[in-house]
C-alpha cells in the first residue's frame, strides 16, 4: 500500500524524512498517502486527533494506550508509540515503526491464529479403530 523507500542514512516516505513528516499537518501527510487512506483521514479526522491527543497524555507516563480501533491509518505523531490493538479476544501490543506510516492498525494485530492440528484421536482411522482405548 504505502510507498516506503529505506535508505542508508535515513528512512524515506515517499521521499520526505520522519523528520519533515512530523512537522506537517495531518491533512497535509493525508496528500502523501493512497486514496484510500487519505479519504479515511480525512473524513475521520477528529478520530485520529482525539486518539493522538490521548496517546500522547499516556505515552508520557509509559503507558501503552489501548484502543478497539483498528481502521485508524498510521501517521507520522504516532511512530515511537506503543499501542495496544484488539483483535478480537485480548490487546497486540504493537510498536509503530516508519514503515508502518500509511497502514492501519489492524493489519499488524492478526485475528486469526495459525492452525496447528495435533495428532488423530483414538478411531479417527481405520488402523486406530480395532485399539483398545485403555
Amino acid at each position: 500500500m504505502a510507498n516506503v523507500v529505506v535508505s542508508s542514512k535515513d528512512k524515506l516516505f515517499r521521499g520526505k524524512s520522519l523528520e519533515d513528516l512530523k512537522k506537517m499537518d495531518t491533512r497535509e501527510f493525508a496528500k502523501l498517502l493512497t486514496s484510500r487512506e487519505r479519504r479515511s483521514v480525512l473524513r475521520n479526522f477528529n478520530v485520529v486527533e482525539s486518539f493522538i491527543k490521548r496517546a500522547k497524555e499516556k505515552s508520557g507516563k509509559n503507558k501503552m494506550i489501548k484502543t478497539h480501533s483498528r481502521e485508524i491509518v498510521i501517521i507520522p505523531e504516532m511512530v515511537g508509540m506503543r499501542i495496544g490493538v484488539h483483535n478480537g479476544k485480548d490487546f497486540v501490543p504493537v510498536n509503530v515503526v516508519v514503515s508502518m506510516l500509511g497502514h492501519r492498525l489492524g493489519e499488524f494485530a492478526l485475528t486469526r491464529k495459525n492452525v496447528k492440528h495435533g495428532a488423530a484421536g483414538v478411531g479417527a482411522t481405520k488402523s486406530s479403530s480395532s485399539l483398545s482405548v485403555k
